[in-house]
């Protein structure tokens, strides 16, 4: 005998968990299952910013002011998953004075906090900065710690009465008179179960396109690898951006005694199977000590790679820079005729929240629920406490290459 849920979402990361929350606090029964652990996908293996929205500007002003709408109800609901930072934007004698300007004008004209710097005051504020330095603009950037965030979501989720399903990947989903009902899942001992749902999501990022394969749909991602190299260093509290068009090496995040840069953004045909570069990790290095000169090759700790799940075309064949980082509900029922069945694909873990509200709005709507959405001021428990987030961590198994260096686990 099978398991019954009014929604059954597919997919444990900050999305899938932000989404099962959502549905949760507005009474929905509501089951997620995930085939590893939760944020084991590109949510651990992100560079963990927290992005101001000044990353996308000028050329994305949607995508921009939804990150910095994000970021300001990040920061007061998610407490301890996240670290207020402060970020700069960084202009090198090799970089575009009329950029800068652009992105200065940009941000102040769609509300994102700005501030000028010479680039006297720069090293003043941030003394690691190179001595060329020419100016900097300060924005309200920060650190996303996914495994806490993640894994305080799912708590919530629970607290709320979701029921939480990890290392059970969905082998297949059920297909009755042009409508999914449901999917099978592989437990862990070997056996199958199957779950009857009145609604499926499909929040699984650059996988999206795998499991809407199972339901005989096409989605067609565009998944790109990137590279992230942990440097050991204790000098830096404030994120670093460089100011040009967004390319290789141009993010370096603070953790600690630690530093991330990034990233890398090459084109994959498979998320699961993908080369890893010497060359990339080599370039992002490279890159990223024009802002940080103090460190060095032999301060390398480890490295590791993650797949963004973007969606749509490119403006040039291999250009996955080009490609939007919004995100797009794709409601199967007009799309493709089948019903019962909604992916959520592209966006950033800045905006989970925003995507996973999006996507509770219309599975509601499907199922006659008027509840509103509570997710955006009410905090996520333990969010004072990291070592009551750290605790969550170590229950679902969340452990991420992301904040391996900052979460107690």
């Amino acid at each position: 005998m099978g398991l019954e849920t009014d929604v059954l979402v597919i997919g444990g990361g900050a999305t899938g968990t932000g989404i099962v929350r959502d549905l949760a606090m507005r009474g929905l029964d509501t089951t997620l299952v995930e085939a590893g652990t939760i944020s084991s996908g590109t949510t651990g293996r992100s560079h963990s910013l927290l992005h101001s929205g000044a990353r996308y500007m000028p050329d994305d002003s949607a995508g921009a002011k939804a990150c910095a709408q994000e970021n300001r109800i990040l920061k007061e609901i998610a407490g301890s998953c996240v670290a207020d930072t402060g970020g700069l934007f960084v202009q090198l004698p090799a970089d575009s004075g009329v950029y800068f300007e652009e992105k200065v004008e940009a941000c102040r004209e769609h509300g994102i906090e700005t501030e000028v710097l010479s680039g006297e005051t720069a090293q003043e504020t941030v003394p690691v900065l190179p001595p060329d330095t020419e100016r900097a603009v300060r924005v309200p950037d920060g650190v996303v710690y996914p495994s806490r965030l993640t894994a305080a979501t799912a708590v919530s989720a629970r607290e709320n009465g979701a029921e939480i399903v990890t290392r059970t990947p969905i082998t297949d989903l059920h297909t009755t008179d042009g409508r999914v009902t449901g999917g099978t899942i592989s437990l862990e001992n070997g056996t199958t179960e199957t779950i009857d749902a009145a609604h499926v999501v499909n929040a699984t990022g650059a996988w999206a396109g795998k499991v809407a394969e199972l339901a005989g749909l096409d989605v067609d991602m565009r998944p790109s690898r990137g590279v992230m190299v942990v440097v050991e260093y204790d000098g830096l509290d404030t994120v670093l951006n460089r100011c040009r068009p967004p390319a290789d090496g141009d993010i370096i995040v603070p953790h600690d005694e630690r530093v991330i840069l990034g990233t890398t953004s090459e084109g994959v045909t498979d998320p699961d199977d993908y080369p890893k570069a010497d060359w990339e990790v080599s370039r992002v290095f490279e890159e990223c000590t024009a802002m940080l000169p103090e460190i060095g090759v032999d301060q390398i700790l480890r490295t590791y790679w993650g797949v963004r799940p973007l969606y749509g075309l490119a403006a040039e064949p291999g250009d996955e820079r080009a490609i939007s980082r919004g995100f797009t509900l794709l409601d199967h029922a007009e799309r493709d005729d089948t019903a019962g069945f909604t992916s959520i694909v592209g966006g950033k873990l800045t905006t989970h929240r925003r995507m996973a509200e999006v996507v509770a709005d219309h599975v509601c709507d499907r199922l006659g629920v008027t509840a509103d959405c509570r997710t955006a001021t009410e905090p996520l428990p333990g969010s004072d406490d990291p070592s009551v987030l750290d605790g969550f961590v170590r229950e679902f198994g969340a452990t991420v290459p992301a904040d391996t260096d900052v979460t107690d686990t």
